[in-house]
C-alpha cells in the first residue's frame, strides 16, 4: 500500500536505446484516446525522437504519432518542453537546440550553449511592478502586487559556465551568462531565483540568477559510508553489469539533485540526502539514509524517488514481501519512494515489478528514472532494459508509468497504516481546491494523531491536540481506565474509531503455528517501510559472501564481541526505574480537565446556568454512553446548554475520580460545587470512607436525605452526644425553608436523643425557617418544646405578632392544667408562674379570649390580671381581696394601674370601696376594715377626701384617720397661700426695675466727645453702652464694645 498504483507499462517493445524523455499534458485528441490525450517525447541514443499519445486508462498502450528520425547526429541526451514558445529543447551534441512544434523544424541552436552538459526549466507567474519585479510563491495572492506574468528560463550548465534564457508572455529576453569556476553535470531550479548545481557526486553549488552569486553547499559529514565503499552494497549490486545497455564499473557518476520546494532542495552524497536552503546551508537536522548511493533521483511532489542499485535493500523493506521471508537482498534495483516532508519511506518497489514468490538471485534489467511530466506533477516514467544482449535486442526496453493516486486515497491509506503524521504533512502541502473538505479532515487526522501520541505515552501532545480540536471530552476521558472514566470506558482497540478512524481489521485466523517476528519486521498493524523516524529501517545482515564480509577481520569481531559484553553487563547493573505512566497521564488529564472547566463555566454562564443549579439538570446516568461519545467536537460557544450541561457533568466527574487518585486532599472544594455525578463517585468515596467529602458532595448537589442518612449512620460511632449530634445539627441549620419537610423527619431522632442540642436547630441565624410550621411540629412533639421555641421568637427574634403570644399562653394555660392532673405540683408551680409573668409584662395577646378558656373555679391570679386588662378593675380587685384575700396584690395592682387623670386615678378609691362595702363572697367586714384604714394611711394624696369620709362607717373614729385627715385639710391650703405670696411678689420686683430702666437719659451736647474717636458727637448716628451709659458714634460701637470686654476681662 502506498501512494502510488502498481506501475503499468505504455510502452513495450522499444527497440532502440532511450536516453531522455518529457511529457506534454493533454494537449492531443486522437482516434484511439480522443481529446486531452499526453504526448510522451522520447530521445533516443542514435537521435532519433518518438512521439506518442497516451491515456489515463492503463489497458490501453501508447499509441505512435511520430518519429523524427535524425533529429540529432548523436544521441538527444535530455528534451524538455517549453509551453511558452511551442517548442522542444532538446540536449544533443553538447548543445542545446529549440525545435518548434509539430513541425520541428526549422531548428533554433542556442549558440551560447556551446559545451552544455544539462539544463534545467522554471516557469512560474511573476508580478511586474515599474521598479520591481516580485516573483511568486505558492499560496501567496498576487493582487496588489503588480501585473502578473508568465515567466519562463530555461538554465543551461556548460563548461564553467551557465547561460540563461527567458520568456516573459512568450517575449524572449537577452540571454544572461555566469562563469563557474566547475562545470555543472546536474542542475535543477530551487527557486524562481536560484539554481542548485552538482559537479561531482558528492559536491554541490547555489548560484543566483539576480546578483549572479555562488555559494557551496555547506553539508555535514555523513554518518554513511561513502559512495566509493562496496562495504555498503551486497554481491548482487554487481550482478549484469555486463549488459550492453547499461554503465560499467568504468563510467563516472553523476551527482543527483532535484527541487522539493521554493526553499529547499535535496542533494545525494554518498549514501546521504541532505536538505540544503538556497543560501546552500542545511535546512533541516534529518537527512535521508540510503542503502546505497542512488543510481538517480526525482521529484513529483510531494515525494522523492529514486532508483537504488541491486542487491542493495533487503527484501524485508519491499512492499508485499512477507514478514517470514529470509533476510536477502532484492536482486533487482529497486524504485525507493519517500516522502519529502517527513523524509520516510513510503513505497518500495523492485524494478521490474515481479510477484513476491519469485526467488530471482540476479538482477535482470537495469533501470533509469527519466524526466516526469511538467511541474513536477504524476505521472513519472521509468525506462526498463533487459540487462542481457540478446533479450535486449530480441524484446527492447518498456517505459512504465508511475500513477499518483487519488489524494483522498492516499490520505486514507496513511491513516489506515497510522501513518498521522504523513498524512497531516501531507494535507498542509496540497492546496484546499485539492482534498474535499480540507480543513475537516485535517482536524480529524490531527485527533487521530493525538490519540496515537496518547498511546505512545506522549500524554503532553496528545492532550495540547485535544485542547487544540475542541475534542468532546467524553472522548478523552474514555481513554483512561475504568477507575477514571467508569461507564465511559473504551478498550484501546476501539480508541481509533471512536475518534472518527477506521475500524482495525481483524487479523484471519491461519493454520499455520506462527513464527516469532524478526528484528527488522514491520510491527503488526504498522505500515511496511514507514519506520517512526526518518532513518530507514534497520538493514537486514549483509548476505553470506559479501564483500563486506569478506573484508571483515578476526580483530574486528573480537573488538565488537567484547563492546557488546561490555555493554550487556551495564545494561545488567543499571535498570532504570520503569516509568510511572499512569499516574503522569492523569496528572496531563487533570491539566486538561482543569482547562476546560472554567471555560465550560463561563458558557454556561451565558445562558444564566450555575454549577448551583446542577441538581436541576437531568443527571449524566440518564444518557447513553454511546450519546455521550456522540456529542460534537466543536468551539463551546458553538454548543447547546444542552451539550454544554453534559460536558460540564463529564468533566467533573472525572476530575473528581483523577484527585480521588492523586490528589485526595483536593476534594473538598469540588464536592460543594459542581456537576459531579454522585452515582459514580460515592462508591469510590465510601470505599475510602471519604465520608466527609460524601456530605460535601450530597449538600451540593441537594441530596440531602442522602446526606442526613449517612451522618446518622456515623453517630452511632460516636460516644460523646454533642460529638453524636452536633454534625447533624449543622447541617440541618444550613437547610432552607424548602427542605422543611427533611428538617422534621430528621430532626426527630435528635429530639429523642437530646432536646437541648436538637433545639439549637430551630434557632440558628444561617436560614430563616417558617415561624409557624416549626411552632407545629414542635408542639406535636412537646409543648414544652413549643413555648420554648415561642419564647425565642418573642425575646430574640422580638416578635410582637398577637397569634403567637396567644399560642403561648394557651400553652402555657395547657401546661398548668395538665400537670394539676397528674399531681405534679412542682410542674405545674413553674409553669403557673411563668404564665402570670406572661399574661402580665405583655400586651401582644388577646385578653378576653384567654379568660374565656380560665377554669371557673382556679387559676383566680390569672383571672385578676386578665380582668384588669379588660378595664374591669373592681372585678379584678375584688378577685384579689375576696377570692385571694392577699390585700398586699391587690395594693400592689392598684399602684400598677393608677394614673391621674385618666380613669384608673380612682383605682385607690374602688379598692377602698371594696375593702368597705363588701359583697356577699366577701369576708367578714371586721377582716377588711384594718387593710382598708392602712390603704387610707398610705395612699391619702391619691384618695378623694370627700368620697373617702363617706365610705368609712360609722364606728371609725377619727384617731384612726388622723394622719388621712391632717393630710386632706392643711396641706392644700397651705399650698395655695405660698404660691400666691410667691406670685404676687415676683411681679412687683419685675414692675420695679422696668420702672428704674424706662427713668435712664443720656444727654448729647455740642461738647460731648466720642471715647472711642475721641471726635466730637455732634449730630451723628450715636449708640448708647449698657450698663453705665457710654455713647459712642455708630460706627464706632464695636470697636468700643471690644475695648470694654477686654478692659471688664
Amino acid at each position: 500500500m502506498g501512494p502510488f498504483n502498481t506501475p503499468d507499462v505504455v510502452l513495450d517493445g522499444f527497440k532502440e536505446r532511450p536516453e531522455s524523455l518529457t511529457v506534454q499534458g493533454t494537449s492531443l485528441t486522437t482516434r484511439q484516446f480522443g481529446a486531452g490525450a499526453n504526448a510522451l517525447y522520447i530521445g533516443t541514443s542514435t537521435g532519433n525522437l518518438h512521439v506518442y499519445a497516451f491515456g489515463e486508462d492503463p489497458e490501453h498502450p501508447a499509441e505512435l504519432l511520430d518519429t523524427k528520425k535524425s533529429l540529432c547526429r548523436r544521441s538527444i541526451d535530455q528534451v524538455a518542453f517549453i509551453k511558452d514558445v511551442n517548442s522542444l529543447a532538446v540536449l544533443s551534441e553538447a548543445q542545446v537546440i529549440l525545435f518548434p512544434h509539430p513541425n520541428y523544424s526549422p531548428p533554433t541552436p542556442l549558440v551560447k550553449t556551446k559545451g552544455a552538459l544539462c539544463f534545467s526549466i522554471h516557469t512560474g507567474v511573476e508580478y511586474l511592478t515599474p521598479d520591481v519585479t516580485v516573483p511568486s510563491s505558492p499560496g501567496t495572492p498576487g493582487k496588489g502586487k503588480g501585473v502578473p506574468s508568465v515567466v519562463t528560463k530555461l538554465a543551461v550548465g556548460c563548461r564553467r559556465r551557465i547561460v540563461l534564457y527567458s520568456w516573459k508572455d512568450g517575449e524572449p529576453h537577452d540571454p544572461q551568462e555566469f562563469t563557474l569556476a566547475h562545470s555543472p553535470r546536474a542542475m535543477v531550479f530551487a527557486n524562481a531565483e536560484t539554481l542548485c548545481w552538482g559537479y561531482t557526486p558528492t559536491d554541490y553549488c547555489f548560484t543566483s540568477v539576480t546578483t549572479s552569486e555562488t555559494v557551496d553547499a555547506n553539508t555535514p559529514v555523513p554518518t554513511a559510508s561513502s559512495s566509493g565503499s562496496i562495504g555498503t552494497m551486497g554481491m548482487g549490486a554487481f550482478s549484469g553489469l555486463g549488459g550492453y545497455m547499461t554503465l560499467g564499473l568504468g563510467v563516472k557518476a553523476k551527482p543527483c539533485v532535484a527541487s522539493l520546494n521554493d526553499e529547499e532542495a535535496l542533494i545525494a552524497k554518498d549514501n546521504s540526502g541532505l536538505i540544503v536552503s538556497a543560501a546552500g546551508k542545511p535546512s533541516r537536522s534529518e537527512h535521508i539514509d540510503w542503502p546505497a548511493p542512488p543510481d538517480e533521483i526525482a521529484l513529483v511532489k510531494p515525494y522523492i524517488f529514486s532508483v537504488l542499485p541491486p542487491g542493495s535493500v533487503p527484501t524485508s523493506q519491499v512492499d508485499g514481501s512477507p514478514a517470514t521471508s529470509p533476510a536477502t537482498f532484492v536482486a533487482s534495483p529497486v524504485v525507493e519512494i519517500r516522502s519529502s516532508t517527513s523524509l520516510s519511506p513510503v513505497q518500495t518497489i523492485p524494478f521490474p515489478p515481479i510477484p513476491s514468490t519469485s526467488s530471482a538471485t540476479t538482477a535482470t534489467h537495469s533501470v533509469r528514472l527519466l524526466t516526469p511530466s511538467p511541474s513536477y506533477k504524476s505521472p513519472l516514467f521509468v525506462v526498463s532494459t533487459p540487462t542481457d544482449r540478446t533479450a535486449a535486442a530480441n524484446t527492447g526496453s518498456a517505459i512504465w508509468r508511475f500513477r499518483m493516486k487519488p489524494w483522498n486515497q492516499q490520505i486514507d491509506e496513511l491513516v489506515e497504516t497510522g501513518a498521522y503524521t504523513d498524512a497531516l504533512a501531507l494535507l498542509d502541502s496540497l492546496d484546499a481546491a485539492l482534498v474535499a473538505d480540507k480543513e475537516r479532515r485535517q482536524r480529524q487526522v490531527r485527533a487521530l494523531q493525538a490519540v496515537d501520541n496518547f498511546r505512545n505515552a506522549k500524554y503532553d501532545d496528545a492532550i495540547n491536540a485535544f485542547l487544540d480540536l475542541d475534542i468532546n471530552p467524553a472522548k478523552v476521558v474514555a481513554l483512561y481506565p475504568e477507575s477514571i472514566s467508569g461507564r465511559l470506558a473504551v478498550p484501546p482497540d476501539d480508541w481509533i474509531p471512536m475518534f472518527g478512524g477506521p475500524v482495525p481489521k481483524k487479523p484471519e485466523p491461519t493454520a499455520t503455528p506462527e513464527v516469532a517476528p524478526s528484528a527488522s519486521s514491520p510491527n503488526p498493524g504498522e505500515r511496511p517501510g514507514t519506520p517512526k523516524s526518518v532513518e530507514s529501517p534497520p538493514r537486514a545482515p549483509t548476505p553470506q559472501g559479501s564483500i563486506r564480509g569478506v573484508l571483515k577481520t578476526g580483530l574486528e569481531s573480537i573488538v565488537a564481541a567484547a563492546k557488546d559484553d561490555d555493554v550487556a553487563s551495564i545494561r545488567s547493573v543499571r535498570r532504570p526505574p520503569k516509568p510511572d505512566n499512569f499516574h503522569r497521564s492523569i496528572e496531563v488529564l487533570m491539566r486538561y480537565l482543569s482547562d476546560r472547566r472554567p471555560k465550560i463555566a463561563g458558557a454556561l454562564a451565558h445562558f444564566n446556568i450555575a454549577s448551583t443549579q446542577s441538581h436541576e439538570m437531568p443527571i449524566l446516568s440518564a444518557t447513553s454512553k454511546e450519546d455521550l461519545l456522540g456529542l460534537p467536537n466543536a468551539p463551546l460557544s458553538a454548543l447547546t446548554p444542552e451539550e454544554l450541561v453534559r460536558f460540564a457533568q463529564i468533566v467533573d466527574t472525572a476530575l473528581f475520580k483523577s484527585y480521588l487518585l492523586v490528589r485526595p486532599g483536593l476534594l473538598g472544594p469540588l464536592c460543594r460545587v459542581g456537576w459531579c455525578e454522585v452515582s459514580e463517585v460515592e462508591e469510590l468515596l465510601h470505599e475510602r470512607e471519604k465520608f466527609q467529602e460524601m456530605i460535601y458532595l450530597y449538600n451540593g448537589r441537594k441530596m440531602h436525605g442522602k446526606a442526613l442518612g449517612l451522618l446518622r449512620q456515623l453517630s452511632e460511632k460516636e460516644v460523646d452526644m454533642h460529638d453524636k449530634l452536633m454534625p447533624t445539627v449543622n447541617y440541618l441549620q444550613r437547610l432552607g425553608p424548602e427542605h422543611l419537610d427533611q428538617i422534621f423527619e430528621h430532626s426527630k431522632w435528635v429530639f429523642e436523643q437530646d432536646h437541648d442540642i436538637a433545639f439549637e436547630i430551630f434557632t440558628s441565624e444561617e436560614a430563616e425557617l417558617p415561624k409557624e410550621p416549626v411552632a407545629d411540629f414542635l408542639e406535636h412533639l412537646d409543648p414544652a418544646i413549643c413555648a420554648r421555641y415561642i419564647e425565642y421568637l418573642i425575646s430574640e427574634r422580638g416578635e410582637v405578632s398577637r397569634e403567637f403570644h396567644d399560642r403561648l399562653a394557651e400553652l402555657y394555660l395547657r401546661m398548668t392544667i395538665t400537670p394539676k392532673k397528674r399531681a405534679d405540683e412542682e410542674t405545674r408551680k413553674k409553669t403557673y408562674e411563668k404564665l402570670l409573668q406572661f399574661i402580665d409584662t405583655t400586651e401582644h395577646y388577646s385578653a378576653d379570649r384567654l379568660f374565656g378558656l380560665l377554669p371557673s373555679e382556679d387559676l383566680f391570679e390569672a383571672k385578676a390580671i386578665l380582668l384588669g386588662r379588660l378595664g374591669r378593675h373592681d372585678n379584678a380587685l375584688e378577685v384579689y381581696v375576696y377570692r385571694l384575700q392577699d390585700f398586699l396584690k391587690a395594693e400592689e395592682y392598684c399602684k400598677r394601674v393608677y394614673q391621674p387623670n385618666s380613669p384608673t386615678a380612682n383605682v385607690f378609691l374602688t379598692l377602698l370601696r371594696t375593702y368597705l362595702l363588701p359583697g356577699p363572697s366577701a369576708p367578714s367586714a371586721t377582716e377588711l376594715l384594718p387593710p382598708a384604714l392602712e390603704l387610707i394611711s398610705r395612699h391619702s394624696p391619691r384618695l378623694d377626701p370627700v368620697a373617702t369620709l363617706q365610705l368609712l362607717p360609722p364606728l371609725v373614729t377619727a384617731q384612726d384617720v388622723r394622719a388621712f385627715l391632717l393630710e386632706a385639710l392643711r396641706a392644700p391650703l397651705f399650698d395655695t397661700r405660698v404660691v400666691r405670696s410667691v406670685s404676687k411678689a415676683r411681679e412687683e420686683q419685675v414692675a420695679r426695675r422696668l420702672m428704674v430702666l424706662q427713668s435712664k437719659r443720656v444727654r448729647v451736647t455740642d461738647s460731648r466727645i466720642c471715647p472711642q474717636c475721641h471726635k466730637r458727637l455732634g449730630g451723628s448716628v450715636i449708640a448708647v453702652h449698657a450698663p453705665h451709659g457710654e455713647v459712642t458714634h455708630y460706627q464706632c460701637r464695636e470697636a468700643f464694645a471690644r475695648k470694654l470686654k477686654e478692659s471688664r476681662a
